[in-house]
């Protein structure tokens, strides 16, 4: 199959061209499986056709060289039904995909491209850093400049470690709320996902929710036996879990704004209470920020929502759209962490230049003031827009955002949890996807996923994806 996989590279090689660069940029609610299958589609759209020709050769060919053809379950397009996009360069608020086709897009490769694809000033350092090296395996200054960004930023951290992957840093997390407690349960929320990490793969949301997954095979049960649950915005079913685990359990983890079961917020006093039963119950309280993280505010949801956790996991901004994760805490709790104490955790790419470089200049075009009341109006513009098209052609949709993050259901609502995300119309929604996609607007492959914006997204772009959504929501 290398043949195939070449001669499918191959004819994607030609007539592909740099892209031109983006002009830097100058919570709503109204509140499956796939049936949308495709070959490769050819609609006229404007003057041009629009054809996904070569990523269905391109993938067609992935399939037989890796599971499923890709190497992240949500991108297969399970749950949306035809061919996965394959894609060739990115700039701005835009993509293009191997058959040149062009697209607004609202995934942002799962939210790191805050400041927009691809940005010049990111690209112009890391050149400036490739030219020392891609990884050390060895102690950086440039650790020591995101490190110190990073706490000064984030209220819960007075000390950090970086990992490679929002994943690595839960399982850092895990480990270390159990060496400091000295307990070994945990409480996370239904259709939340903390990565793939054994203990986490329990009710766990994205990928594993996309795809309508049980707990994972190969998931020995007692590595899921100290994992509890409960349901997202609950706070009496986390206190009846605490009451019948007394003394047993080390810390609640969730996401302080949900993105992988759908944007899902939390309701008005659910972390007050989650902060005050962990606080009660010697317990410690992890905000997953992977998503939330620089995201809702530069001190994360924890600043915006005005909730201090106890540990903090972190990965997509940080990184700046290199692979990139880290979890922080209090120095008394970060010093259990080897070699500074006995929790042992290590990784040979963990700090590396590279990664340090992007995450260090993305952050830095966060502090610009107005950053994030421009990402909340764009975001809000956006959602209402997509709630009144709903509203105009006869459709129950509910939805929100909080600044740079959001979601649609193709339900009535309101969804304050996992069980309601799921009474969501993921048909309806699959047949939107896809005419979303001839209309030149790319939304993450899943209605349980949550969305992104970014500075580089402009007011145009959002009053085009409008129009697109009335469009698509007229004829499906």
């Amino acid at each position: 199959m290398a043949g195939a996989a070449a001669a499918a590279a191959a004819a994607v090689a030609s007539g592909i061209s740099a892209r031109p660069a983006a002009p830097r940029r100058a919570v709503t609610r109204r509140c499956a499986r796939p049936s949308v299958v495709r070959a490769a589609i050819s609609v006229e759209k404007g003057e041009k056709a629009y054809t996904v020709q070569k990523s269905e050769e391109i993938f067609n060919a992935a399939k037989e060289l890796m599971p499923g053809g890709v190497n992240s379950p949500v991108r297969a397009f399970k749950s949306v039904g035809g061919q996965p996009i394959v894609f060739d360069s990115v700039k701005g608020s835009r993509m293009w995909d191997v058959d040149g086709n062009e697209y607004i897009d609202y995934v942002g490769s799962w939210g790191p491209a805050i400041i927009g694809h691809a940005d010049d000033e990111v690209n112009a350092a890391l050149i400036e850093t490739l030219k020392k090296g891609t990884s050390f395996g060895a102690p950086c200054l440039l650790e020591n400049i995101l490190a110190e960004m990073v706490i000064s930023a984030v209220p819960s951290v007075e000390m950090v470690r970086f990992v490679n992957s929002g994943t690595e840093a839960c399982m850092g997390a895990l480990r270390l709320v159990r060496a400091f407690t000295g307990r070994e349960k945990i409480i996370k929320f239904e259709g939340c996902y903390h990565g793939h990490a054994d203990s986490f793969l329990v009710k766990a949301g994205s990928g594993v929710a996309t795809l309508g997954l049980p707990d994972s095979p190969g998931v020995p049960k007692g590595a899921t036996y100290e994992t509890l649950t409960a349901p997202y915005n609950d706070a009496e079913a986390v206190k009846k879990l605490f009451e019948e685990n007394k003394g047993e359990i080390a810390a609640v983890f969730l996401e302080p704004v949900v993105g992988n079961a759908g944007f899902i917020p939390p309701q008005p006093g659910f972390l007050n209470a989650l902060r005050d039963l962990t606080k009660q119950n010697g317990a410690l309280l992890v905000f997953d920020e992977v998503m939330t993280g620089f995201r809702l505010a530069y001190g994360g949801a924890q600043e915006y929502f005005g909730i201090t956790p106890d540990v903090t996991t972190m990965g997509k901004v940080i990184g700046g759209g290199l692979p990139v994760g880290a979890y922080g805490a209090r120095r008394e709790i970060m010093e259990m962490v080897a070699p500074a104490g006995p929790m042992y955790q290590a990784g040979t790419l963990s700090g590396n230049p590279l990664a340090m470089t992007a995450g260090i200049h993305t952050l830095k075009r966060l502090t610009e003031p107005g950053t994030y009341e421009y990402l909340d109006k764009v975001t809000g513009d956006l959602v209402r827009g997509i709630l009144d098209a709903g509203a105009k052609t006869g459709h129950e949709m509910c939805g929100g955002h909080v600044r740079g993050m959001f979601g649609v259901f193709f339900t009535g609502g309101p969804v304050h949890n996992f069980a309601d995300a799921k009474k969501s119309d993921t048909e309806k929604f699959g047949r939107f996807y896809q005419g979303m996609l001839e209309e030149g607007v790319y939304l993450a492959p899943s209605q349980f996923e949550a969305g992104f914006t970014s500075l580089a997204h402009t007011s145009q772009d959002i009053e085009k994806t409008i129009e697109a959504a009335e469009k698509v929501l007229k004829r499906i």
